[in-house]
């Protein structure tokens, strides 16, 4: 989005009848689908074959190689949205000093949130209550409170 000369490269070609209109990302699914088009006809085929013959040991086989294929594939898409999230999160929190490192391999965001947090001030004999946002962010392996910034 940042790039203005690969924005028009990328408009061009998408427009150009080559790419039926398709949209970039819409290229990039397509593999995925055709994976999962693949398991259904595995699925199609298994049912067809006789029992305890050749045919279905293989079609087995190919069905179990292609069930690990699209765990696997699951798996990076869901850890490849996790590693966004941190660096989108990264880029909005500001922390006073760098000890934390909040982009790892192993982290993940759990949850995050607006909180209210209140403050309890007894100066005099009547109590004082402010409130003021927080945000809470779940990590597999941590606990991070921020504040927006003022």
């Amino acid at each position: 989005n940042g790039n203005a000369g690969f924005q028009q490269v990328l408009e061009k070609l998408e427009s150009d009848p080559v790419c039926q209109r398709l949209s970039l990302k819409s290229f990039l699914i397509l593999p995925f689908q055709r994976i999962t088009r693949l398991k259904l006809l595995l699925q199609n085929i298994l049912k067809r074959t006789p029992p305890g013959s050749e045919e279905e040991v293989q079609a087995t086989q190919a069905y179990d190689a292609l069930e690990k294929l699209i765990k696997d594939c699951n798996e990076n898409v869901q850890r490849m949205k996790s590693t966004e999230e941190l660096i989108y999160l990264s880029q909005k929190i500001e922390f006073e000093c760098k000890i934390f490192p909040l982009i790892s391999q192993s982290r993940r965001l759990v949850k995050c949130g607006e909180l209210t947090a209140l403050d309890f001030h007894s100066p005099s004999p009547k109590w004082k209550v402010t409130a003021r946002p927080i945000y809470l962010h779940l990590f597999n392996d941590c606990l991070l409170l921020s504040r927006p910034k003022e």
